[in-house]
């Protein structure tokens, strides 16, 4: 015979936990901020020991709270990847998060292949460059660019991130095809993007003391792209992305060499839901589909 608690107070518990703000709990579960500490006050005098630390206006998990936090947490994963799978619902949409620049210049040109080849699930994209939380989300997978480490997500590879300055045609005739040393007289767009100076140490330019230069900074390579196309600029951008323009010469590279900092993109999921069948199904597809781009690049 178990001998639980009330599930209703273990909820809000492992809500509350997670956040480590009542307030914030009691949003998530619609509750008032009073219901909530109601129940964890009756949860502590149950298991007659304190789970939180109230400090002024915070609360803070104590030693035996953050233990009983981490299994809460993990026994409702698990509940919920259970449940899952029994809901015939839940194989027949597919939900994806991804950032702006991978959904619009490669995953959303290629998603109707995956939507086809599996027509009983529907799928729906979502384009933000936020991290999803997929405990508060309706998410079932992400793309998210980083270096790969995640706590409680599983990870799979699809590309290292390598960026490399391109430009129209229409502003190479306007400036002239520009060597290395002369680089920095072109108008750059986004200058200060991290990964500027990344591609000009390698490239081995000096760079001048404080910013770049002035110039229009964008909020996504995406925009940084169009913005290039548009002959506004110099863009340091990800080949990958972007081969449909250069094969249409919408865009140049203007030098063979890139440079990474190792980050790359990946495609995570809860790691209880790894081989729910609809989120298995899509990752083996998506593997595939930048595998075979990548191949084509290297032998271009």
């Amino acid at each position: 015979m178990r001998h639980l608690p009330p599930l209703s107070a273990v909820r809000v518990f492992e809500c509350a936990a997670r956040h480590e703000n009542f307030t914030t709990a009691a949003a998530e579960l619609g509750m008032s901020q009073a219901a909530v500490s109601y129940q964890i006050r009756q949860l502590e005098d149950r298991l007659g020991v304190p789970l939180f630390r109230r400090e002024r206006r915070r609360v803070l998990l104590t030693e035996a709270g953050r233990r009983a936090a981490l299994a809460a947490s993990r026994a409702f994963d698990a509940l919920d990847a259970a449940f899952a799978e029994l809901r015939s619902e839940d194989e027949s949409l597919l939900t994806i998060s991804a950032p702006q620049t991978f959904a619009n210049e490669w995953l959303a040109w290629r998603l109707g292949g995956f939507q086809m080849a599996h027509p009983g699930t529907a799928v729906r994209l979502l384009v933000e460059d936020s991290l999803v939380d997929f405990s508060s989300r309706q998410v079932d997978v992400a793309i998210r660019g980083g270096f790969g480490r995640w706590p409680g997500l599983s990870s799979d590879h699809l590309i290292t991130i390598d960026v490399t300055p391109m430009a129209s045609p229409a502003l190479l005739r306007k400036h002239g095809r520009p060597t290395i040393d002369r680089l920095l007289e072109l108008p750059l767009l986004s200058p200060d993007n991290a990964e500027w100076p990344l591609w000009l140490a390698k490239a081995g330019i000096p760079l001048p003391p404080g910013p770049l230069r002035r110039g229009v900074s964008m909020a996504s390579q995406a925009n940084d792209g169009t913005a290039a196309m548009a002959g506004q600029g110099v863009a340091v951008l990800t080949p990958f992305f972007w081969r449909i323009a250069l094969a249409e010469r919408r865009l140049v590279r203007l030098f063979d060499m890139v440079a990474s900092d190792g980050r790359g993109y990946w495609l995570v999921t809860p790691e209880q839901r790894r081989n729910v069948p609809k989120i298995k199904r899509f990752r083996e597809w998506l593997t595939a589909e930048v595998a075979r781009q990548v191949e084509r690049d290297a032998g271009r």
